[in-house]
């Protein structure tokens, strides 16, 4: 049964004639009078008797609009009640994120559209913060979550890349096995200034001589652009160059570790409503944020 039609036979009845839900409703009256045929031949019943002065409802109109009438109502409770939980979730949501996360910057935009009443402040940090002493509510953390004291969702899993521009491989040509990337000048992502990068690509451990290490991805992907290094990248920031064809994948038959991305929160805290709303908002939106998985390339997982 088409519950469009279904809305539209209420209107008619509400309406008292055919011509008059046609001008309510801003549609034409040879449409609604098909869309009336239709519903009764899937309803297999005639609901509506119409004459020159208007309609009248048959038996089975009269339950068909009972029901539709009470679930219509129902239906316009429930939006309503949604739009005044959002109107009312007043307050501040404090966040934890890693540096250069763009995708979510986007999301959070797209929720405080959607809760217009909550302050988000936002703390990048590389650093595992302590969220009970640093005052956050829910931290979007990058690798697998050992703390006891935390909840995560898990949101998803992805792969970081490995890339460098045309101009460079052209130079020097298509690495076949990591070995080869010996020949390569190499840029990595370090935490520590001291720690050199280390890939792991599929079942090998490399460690690269790298000519730049840092912990900015931005700056990397500004090496790779620039012909000057092999780098890795999250997938976010290497997208648009790969599909602009200014960076090509790298030993993309030894693909780097799989890593996940988890919302947490303290365990021993209840979370409140509007970490409720945030959690949910981001378990349902983030596919359309982070699909077609821009963390993950074709044929990765």
């Amino acid at each position: 049964m088409d519950l469009n039609a279904v809305q539209m036979f209420v209107n008619v009845v509400q309406a008292g004639s055919l011509s008059a839900a046609a001008s309510r409703l801003n549609t034409p009256l040879p449409t609604l009078s098909r869309r009336m045929r239709e519903l009764e031949q899937d309803l297999k019943v005639q609901l509506l008797e119409r004459s020159a002065r208007g309609i009248k409802l048959t038996d089975a109109g009269m339950r068909l609009y009972e029901h539709a009438l009470r679930g219509i109502d129902a239906l316009l409770e429930a939006e309503q009640t949604v739009r005044s939980d959002q109107d009312c979730l007043r307050g501040r949501l404090r966040l934890s994120l890693p540096p250069v996360f763009e995708p979510w910057w986007e999301l959070l935009s797209a929720f405080q559209r959607e809760y217009p009443g909550i302050q988000v402040s936002v703390y990048e940090t590389e650093r595992r913060v302590d969220l009970v002493q640093d005052g956050i509510d829910v931290a979007l953390r990058v690798g697998a979550i050992m703390h006891e004291a935390m909840v995560a969702r898990l949101l998803l899993a992805y792969r970081h890349v490995l890339v460098a521009s045309p101009r460079l491989l052209r130079r020097l040509g298509e690495p076949v096995v990591p070995e080869d990337l010996h020949r390569y000048p190499c840029a990595g992502w370090s935490r520590d200034a001291s720690a050199p990068p280390m890939w792991r690509l599929g079942d090998i451990v490399f460690e690269p001589k790298a000519m730049l290490t840092t912990n900015n991805y931005e700056h990397l992907r500004s090496r790779a652009l620039a012909g000057e290094a092999v780098t890795e990248l999250p997938p976010f920031l290497a997208t648009q160059g790969l599909r602009s064809g200014h960076l090509c994948p790298v030993l993309a038959g030894h693909p780097l570790p799989e890593q996940q991305i988890n919302l947490v929160y303290p365990s021993h805290r209840n979370p409140s409503s509007i970490v409720r709303a945030y959690l949910n908002f981001c378990q349902r939106q983030m596919c359309r944020f982070l699909s077609p998985t821009p963390y993950q390339l074709p044929g990765q997982r």
